[in-house]
């Protein structure tokens, strides 16, 4: 049993999503935004860094997904893009978990099937793989979404690995 902290950063609202990955599957534990509001940049970062800290000791999780960063049209906002997930990382590596990154495709692509789906989409099919009760918010969705990415990654990576020292007659070291 393994428990993921899957993040989606802003500089304005963090999503964060806990799940519990095991061999019959995975299963929600929590979901929810980190709001920094309007303050200065350096009080947001200091929120979230804050947040997440405060949510890793609460669920206590061994690793964390997180989107990489994508340069739209407005580099201010990749900027301070970056400096939330950086603030988010060091959070994860201060509490000395194991810290993985994805793009929006790859998430998109371990939840929906599909790199272009939309954002309503992977909202609906989180609800239909965590079994949730309703649509989480969109930066949750999102959140969660790369913790479900991160524990399908995680679990391929350990078949592949038990495959791979199956034929060289070792056993699997993670």
């Amino acid at each position: 049993m393994t428990i993921i902290l899957g993040i989606d950063p802003g500089s304005r609202i963090t999503g964060y999503g806990v799940i519990r990955a095991h061999a019959q599957g995975t299963h929600y534990l929590a979901s929810g935004c980190i709001r920094s509001g309007n303050a200065n940049l350096p009080e947001r970062l200091a929120s979230i860094f804050t947040g997440i800290s405060e949510i890793i000791e609460q669920y206590q999780p061994v690793t964390l997904g997180i989107e990489r960063v994508f340069m739209a049209h407005n580099a201010d906002s990749a900027l301070k893009l970056g400096q939330a997930r950086g603030a988010a990382i060091v959070a994860a590596a201060q509490a000395g978990l194991e810290v993985a990154e994805y793009s929006a495709t790859q998430i998109k692509q371990a939840v929906v099937g599909s790199g272009a789906a939309s954002k309503q989409q992977v909202q609906i099919m989180l609800t239909h793989l965590l079994n949730l009760s309703a649509c989480p918010q969109a930066d949750a969705a999102d959140a969660l979404a790369a913790a479900l990415c991160h524990a399908h990654c995680r679990a391929s990576l350990i078949v592949h690995g038990l495959k791979h020292a199956r034929r060289r007659g070792g056993r699997l070291r993670l």
